[in-house]
């Protein structure tokens, strides 16, 4: 039998708990990089609460979040075209804070 044309071959399996699936809300992403990585924080800020926690902290090497952008706008575009455009009701302002490296915001 002929195993090199079988779809199963490239197969993950991917496991996902419940604390995982649960997933962790985000109003701001901060990122930041250096020549080996991309560094994506995403932070929950609060209406009249000075202070933010970043919630989650996602490393990616440049290959990999060159992918992730382009399988993001590919989604973006699939949303938009089912659901209409998204309107950005906010322009992110100048955040007075760092984590040590160029930074970009999403």
């Amino acid at each position: 039998m002929d195993n090199k044309n079988n779809p199963n071959d490239n197969q993950i399996n991917i496991e996902l708990t419940e604390e995982v699936a649960e997933g962790i809300y985000s109003n701001l992403a901060i990122i930041t990089h250096s020549n080996q990585e991309f560094v994506v924080d995403f932070i929950r800020m609060m209406p009249g609460v000075p202070k933010a926690k970043v919630k989650s902290r996602i490393v990616l090497s440049p290959q990999h979040a060159k992918r992730f952008m382009r399988a993001l706008a590919d989604n973006i575009k699939k949303y938009e075209s089912a659901n209409g455009e998204i309107i950005d009701l906010e322009q992110p302002s100048n955040l007075p804070f760092t984590f040590g490296g160029p930074t970009a915001q999403a």
